[in-house]
């Protein structure tokens, strides 16, 4: 499996009145993650093709980060697409490799031209079972 990492740094407008980053901050993240790995990864004609949308987020939050620290997180597609849905797995960690936030999220893959569901072919997901 092809795992995509990227390093956010909370900023000054991510922190809640808690001192650490908002939950909602999170959320965005990881749709961050997603599009990142899809633009990083994905054949340039797919890409052209089709768009995702979320239709799913299960998120569990274990820790978190304060203004100035990063988190790392880390993408990944653990299993084949299922019609017009595929499933991802987002996990961030701190500095010290500690997990913070692990979510799964189910994405449906839409034809841009028609606007409606596209099934995932094996070829679009190929690019993302490639080893490292």
């Amino acid at each position: 499996m092809n795992k995509f990492t990227k390093t956010f740094t909370a900023e000054p407008h991510h922190i809640d009145e808690l001192g650490h980053v908002n939950n909602s901050v999170w959320v965005q993240w990881i749709q961050d993650m997603a599009t990142a790995h899809w633009s990083a990864v994905a054949d340039p004609l797919h890409q052209e093709q089709f768009f995702w949308v979320v239709i799913r987020h299960e998120i569990d939050y274990r820790g978190n980060i304060a203004e100035g620290e990063n988190a790392t997180g880390t993408t990944y597609i653990p299993g084949d697409a299922k019609g017009a849905k595929s499933v991802r797995v987002v996990e961030f960690t701190d500095a010290n490799g500690k997990p913070l936030v692990t979510a799964k999220t189910t994405w449906a893959m839409l034809d841009k031209e028609s606007g409606r569901l596209a099934r995932v072919r094996p070829e679009v997901l190929a690019p993302f079972r490639q080893s490292e």
